[in-house]
């Protein structure tokens, strides 16, 4: 699916649960593109691998390197998607992190625990990823 495809789907899909435990993640960059596939995989094994909840249900971690070090930190709650001013389930480093403070993960439920996310740096939309939530 390339950006149009995706937009689409965020926009008509529901926030959903805010999800929790660990959620495998892939990331696409470029989508629609031939390299979206090979990059995903390479961010997968060298870069970050999803995240992780807290136990409070209040924030969560990043699943980062290929050791799935549990690494910075964001908030959990909702608001406002910034994509189309809709309910979503924001994952928010502004106050977390010195190094990810400009951040934003939006995240929708977009078929059983099945999550797109869209990824804002300094305000400007810069990527999409998805996470999977395990069942228990």
């Amino acid at each position: 699916l390339g950006n149009g495809a995706l937009d689409l789907l965020f926009r008509s899909s529901p926030a959903g649960r805010v999800p929790s435990g660990r959620l495998p993640g892939t990331a696409l960059l470029f989508p629609g593109s031939l390299v979206c596939g090979l990059l995903a995989r390479l961010v997968h094994l060298f870069f970050w691998q999803g995240k992780e909840t807290e136990s409070s249900g209040r924030s969560l971690l990043n699943l980062v390197g290929p050791l799935r070090t549990r690494a910075i930190r964001a908030l959990l709650s909702r608001d406002p998607s910034w994509v189309d001013g809709q309910e979503c389930v924001l994952i928010d480093y502004s106050t977390t992190s010195r190094v990810a403070h400009m951040v934003r993960d939006e995240i929708r439920l977009v078929a059983p625990g099945l999550y797109l996310g869209v990824i804002w740096m300094w305000r400007r939309r810069v990527g999409w990823f998805t996470l999977r939530q395990l069942q228990p």
